[in-house]
């Protein structure tokens, strides 16, 4: 893959939005029961959104370029967007109206400020770790290099979570919830890709995973875009068993692009004892490494 196309993209986003959707689900009556169509029509989307057949038209096939905040809001609500899909909508919009003028976004960093590593170092009861819009993992603290440790296996860097879910043979079993793990991934990179289609390294990622992952591919085409920001994930640690942690996804104002993410349990739970004892395994892992290191070294 050596682009993402926008008109693409744009074209069957709002197509696969339009077919989900019954005229029943958005109070408009049937006539006669023969529809060749799945889901909506395309006059009947530019009736409930309050624009012309020929303008939707355009707009579906790829063309988002002179479309107004009033007329992507009615869009949104004709085709019952939800938060993710319409930030998705709006983004490729922005692309669509900079058009043969644009400038690509600044590539998204691999690296963080001191301060910020700083602040990780300083969260000891929480994995903690920082990453960029392409999930490529750049910043952790010591609980979370040990939590991710079979993500870590993998010798790149920076190491990425998507590439993890779909190429590694171990994300099956490190991740009890794969499946929804798997969908969700696939659904924050496209998020991604709308946001920058011009990043050559999420083009790259897009088109491994696209060669090398059959359910990669299906999800892809799937077009479903998905915010991370809270929830719970469930691991399967090799150390410590099964790990039952919520989740928050904060973006970092002073970065754009860079989001911390923070791992807890309750208190008194088996996933807080198990957290304690990652951390006693976290310190031994990396003391080995400290004396392995000076062995290699001495004289």
């Amino acid at each position: 893959m050596g682009t993402i196309d926008l008109r693409t993209e744009i074209r069957e986003f709002l197509s696969s939005r339009r077919a989900r959707i019954t005229p029943e689900q958005s109070g408009l009556p049937v006539y006669g029961g023969n529809r060749r169509v799945k889901g909506l029509r395309r006059e009947e989307v530019a009736l409930l959104a309050g624009v012309s057949v020929d303008y939707y038209v355009r707009m579906e096939r790829g063309n988002l370029s002179g479309a107004s905040e009033s007329v992507l809001d009615s869009l949104a609500g004709a085709l019952q967007l939800d938060d993710a899909e319409r930030d998705h909508l709006f983004a490729l919009a922005r692309q669509s109206q900079a058009g043969t003028a644009r400038r690509p976004r600044r590539t998204p960093p691999t690296t963080v400020r001191p301060v910020l590593q700083q602040v990780l170092d300083a969260i000891t009861e929480a994995p903690a770790w920082i990453r960029n819009g392409r999930h490529d993992i750049i910043a952790m603290n010591q609980l979370a290099r040990a939590l991710y440790s079979p993500v870590l296996a993998d010798p790149r860097r920076p190491v990425n979570t998507t590439r993890f879910v779909y190429l590694d043979p171990h994300a099956a079993e490190f991740f009890v919830d794969y499946d929804q793990i798997a969908r969700d991934a696939a659904a924050m990179l496209r998020l991604e890709a709308g946001r920058n289609p011009h990043d050559k390294a999420l083009i790259a990622l897009v088109g491994e995973l696209s060669t090398q992952s059959e359910l990669f591919r299906k999800r892809w085409a799937s077009q479903d875009v998905r915010f991370h920001r809270s929830g719970r994930k469930r691991l399967r640690h090799p150390a410590v068993g099964q790990l039952d942690l919520d989740f928050e996804a904060m973006e970092l104002p002073s970065e754009p692009g860079l989001h911390l993410n923070i791992y807890t349990a309750p208190a008194d739970t088996p996933t807080a004892d198990a957290l304690k004892l990652l951390a006693t395994w976290a310190a031994s892992q990396e003391q080995l490494d400290t004396e392995h290191t000076s062995f290699s070294h001495s004289p």
